[in-house]
């Protein structure tokens, strides 16, 4: 089986991602912490605004 080299590696890409939020986070408390994930969360959800639409099509009662 011939082995060809990949493009792109999604796996290297999720461990580049984690590592860099590991150290955009390491030092932080708890709270500091939070406020991080609340403000990356606003971030994404105005630059993808479908993704609120989705979230609010997922807790729709049916």
């Amino acid at each position: 089986m011939k082995k060809t080299e990949k493009e792109f590696d999604c796996v290297e890409m999720m461990h580049a991602g984690a590592l860099r939020i590991y150290e955009e986070t390491k030092d932080m408390t708890n709270e500091e912490e939070m406020e991080y994930w609340r403000r990356k969360n606003e971030e994404a959800r105005q630059k993808f605004p479908q993704m609120r639409e989705a979230a609010q099509a997922n807790t729709s009662p049916g």
